[in-house]
């Protein structure tokens, strides 16, 4: 049975919790409204060239998440703007592709330990990935091999 004061810090906790997301919620939806009022037409003529490639997208959106140390962030931006009219959803796959693999490339140098073998590995098993996404047939088999 839990004590009172036991009661009393875990719905202190609970309510840490939620203000936090709160706070994380807002910070996002500040920065979606900031990236929607700044968008014009050069930034929508600049991301119309880069995120048109899906190669670029995804390396876009690794760098990006490198950069900022948040995929979500970076699915923040891409999906505000998108709501702005700036990016279509076809253009914000990609790069919101490549912040899940930004995200997941921190844990995979740190996995790592320095192993060379292992690097070598999951960098080929990445080439066979993005080779999955050439639009030529013998690309994508390559790849799957």
């Amino acid at each position: 049975m839990l004590t009172s004061q036991e009661i009393m810090q875990l719905v202190q906790s609970l309510i840490w919790l939620l203000a936090g997301v709160g706070v994380f919620i807002v910070g996002m939806n500040f920065m979606g409204d900031a990236l929607e009022r700044s968008a014009g037409s050069g930034m929508k003529r600049l991301l119309e060239r880069i995120s048109n490639n899906r190669f670029s997208g995804v390396g876009i959106g690794a760098g990006v998440t490198a950069i900022i140390q948040s995929s979500s962030a970076t699915s923040v931006m891409v999906i505000g703007l998108v709501n702005a009219g700036v990016m279509t959803l076809m253009q914000a796959t990609p790069i919101i592709m490549g912040a899940n693999i930004g995200t997941t490339i921190t844990g995979v140098l740190v996995a790592l330990k320095n192993d060379y073998f292992n690097m070598a590995m999951y960098l080929l098993a990445f080439a066979g990935v993005m080779m999955g996404f050439s639009t030529k047939e013998k690309m994508k088999i390559a790849g799957s091999l």
